[in-house]
C-alpha cells in the first residue's frame, strides 16, 4: 500500500518544485476539477450581489485537493465549502447569514459556511485582522491556510463553465493566496501554526481524521 501511495506522490512531485511551479500545478487541478470550478462560479455570482470586494474559497476546498492529488486518491466530495470574505463595515452574524442563505438558494446540495474574516477576531482573542490573508495567518494548521478566488475577464465569453475554464484559461483570473506558501503542503505536512493553540491543533488532529484519510501525512506539532 505504501509503495503505491509513494509511487502516486513521485509522478507529481519527481522534482524540487518552486514556488511558482506549485502554484501553477495547484491551479491546473483546480481548474480540471468542475465541482470546484461550479462552486467557484457560484461563489462569484455571490460576491457581485452582496459585494465582496474581497472573498476566497479556503481551507479544505483547496488543501484536500492537493492531499488527494498526492495519494493518487479520487477526489474527496466537498464537505465543507468555507467562503470567506472580508468585510470591517458590516460584522454582523447576520450578513453572514444572508450570504449563506443566498448560497444555498442557489446550490442547496453543496455544503456553503460563510464567515466575514473581519469579526473572527474576537472569537480567536487576536488583534483586528486586516485582511483575509491576515486572518489565514492565524489559522490552527500552516496547510489549512490557503484560498482561491477568480474573476472572469471575458465577461461576454460563452466559456464561462468548467469546460470553458479548462480550454481558455486566458478568459479567467484566478487568485491563489498561501500566507505560508505551497511548499509544506506539497510536502504532505500538517503542522501546527506556532501563532495559534497547541490545544486546538491536537484536537482538530484528533477528530478531523486526516492522518487516517491520508496516511504520507507527516504530523509536526512544533515548528
Amino acid at each position: 500500500m505504501s509503495h503505491v501511495l509513494n509511487g502516486a506522490m513521485n509522478n507529481v512531485m519527481d522534482e524540487a518544485m518552486s514556488e511558482a511551479e506549485l502554484k501553477h500545478q495547484l491551479l491546473k487541478w483546480i481548474i480540471q476539477d468542475c465541482e470546484r470550478v461550479r462552486a467557484l462560479e457560484l461563489a462569484l455570482q455571490c460576491a457581485k450581489v452582496h459585494s465582496m470586494s474581497q472573498w476566497y474559497l479556503a481551507a479544505g476546498f483547496v488543501r484536500n485537493l492537493v492531499w488527494d492529488r498526492l495519494h493518487g486518491f479520487e477526489l474527496s466530495p466537498l464537505n465543507d465549502i468555507d467562503l470567506i470574505y472580508f468585510c470591517p463595515l458590516d460584522i454582523s452574524p447576520e450578513r453572514d447569514l444572508a450570504i449563506e442563505t443566498y448560497l444555498n438558494q442557489l446550490a442547496p446540495e453543496l455544503p456553503w459556511s460563510v464567515k466575514n474574516q473581519a469579526r473572527m477576531h474576537v472569537r480567536n482573542q487576536d488583534m483586528a485582522y486586516t485582511s483575509c490573508v491576515d486572518a489565514m495567518a492565524y489559522w490552527p494548521e500552516l496547510e489549512t491556510a490557503i484560498g482561491v478566488s477568480y474573476q472572469a475577464v471575458d465577461t461576454e465569453s460563452d466559456t464561462q463553465t468548467c469546460v470553458g475554464m479548462i480550454n481558455h484559461p486566458a478568459s479567467y483570473d484566478v487568485e491563489l493566496v498561501a500566507p505560508f506558501g505551497l511548499n509544506s503542503l506539497f510536502a504532505l505536512k500538517l503542522s501546527a501554526n506556532p501563532k495559534g493553540s497547541l490545544s486546538v491543533f491536537d484536537h482538530r488532529v484528533a477528530t478531523k481524521g486526516w492522518l487516517i484519510r491520508y496516511p504520507l501525512l507527516e504530523c509536526c506539532r512544533a515548528n
